[in-house]
């Protein structure tokens, strides 16, 4: 009986001398720890993004220019002294210029548009030579709006769908941006009329927190097939399909840019030209 509660007392003492223990582990877990994280080297990142507002010249362009950086930089490294120029089919030449220096803003005032226009664009820098080819692509008017005030699981979500009609006589893609106060950051979405073909299409923007009072800057890109496949996958990384704790670490998409000098050092970024039609909507 005594070896019993001996052993009994014993036991009592173990278990408490491990929750001390526990409790000690816990607290080091609190303690914040900096990974040492490999850096690669910096990769030029080309932004040659030209949008021509419906009803607008379009002639004032601008193509930005940066690098890669540390995953602890807050700092995006601006390039300059960079060759930026654009060319039509006609071998008409769009000057780009570092207007203001350091800014990796190179600006076009006298670009010309125009539907269905291939354009190449060529950028030199440090030795390195990229070059792209894409085509203009044109987009429909935003013919009206619709807003749902039961939507999503809860019923109770706001729905705003913005509608357009598509060329039945060609193959189409589209891509969208919401800007709205209920988001930090533009929403993007891509569509194709591979099964809509002909037909009215919309693009469609919901979120619980979105009430009356709040503006909806909506945004309609006309993009080719290649662009779609490119921001397919960008939106299919950046969005409910990755982030996960025991997702693999994506790889990088490249663009339709190529370096010429050496292919092996790509730069990142995607020459695009594009017709656009915005709109603004205020939630009832």
């Amino acid at each position: 009986m005594l070896a019993t509660i001996l052993n009994f007392k014993t036991m009592k003492k173990l278990l408490y001398i491990l929750s001390i223990l526990s409790i000690l582990s816990l607290t080091s877990c609190e303690e914040v720890v900096d990974v040492n994280l490999n850096t690669a080297p910096a990769k030029l990142v080309i932004d040659a993004s030209i949008n021509w507002e419906k009803g607008t010249a379009g002639n004032q362009q601008t193509i930005k220019l940066s690098t890669t950086t540390g995953f602890y930089s807050n700092v995006i490294p601006k390039v300059s002294g960079a060759t930026v120029f654009i060319t039509n089919s006609s071998n008409t030449v769009f000057d780009f210029v570092e207007e203001v220096a350091n800014t990796g803003e190179y600006i076009c005032n006298n670009f010309v548009p125009i539907i269905n226009e291939n354009y190449v664009l060529t950028v030199t820098y440090a030795g390195q030579t990229y070059t792209a080819t894409e085509k203009m692509m044109p987009v429909p008017d935003i013919t009206s709006v619709s807003q749902r005030d039961d939507a999503g699981f809860s019923g109770e979500d706001i729905e705003v769908k913005f509608f357009f009609q598509d060329n039945g006589s060609e193959i189409n893609s589209y891509m969208s941006k919401f800007i709205t106060p209920v988001n930090a950051f533009p929403e993007f979405e891509v569509y194709d009329d591979r099964f809509e073909q002909g037909n009215q299409m919309f693009g469609l923007y919901s979120n619980e927190d979105l009430k009356a009072g709040n503006n909806i800057d909506f945004t309609l890109y006309g993009i080719s097939t290649q662009y779609y496949n490119y921001m397919d996958i960008l939106i299919g990384i950046s969005g409910s399909n990755s982030g996960g704790p025991f997702q693999t670490i994506p790889t990088t998409v490249r663009g339709n840019i190529i370096n010429q000098t050496d292919e092996s050092n790509y730069c990142l970024g995607y020459f695009r030209l594009c017709e656009i039609v915005k709109m603004q909507y205020t939630v009832q």
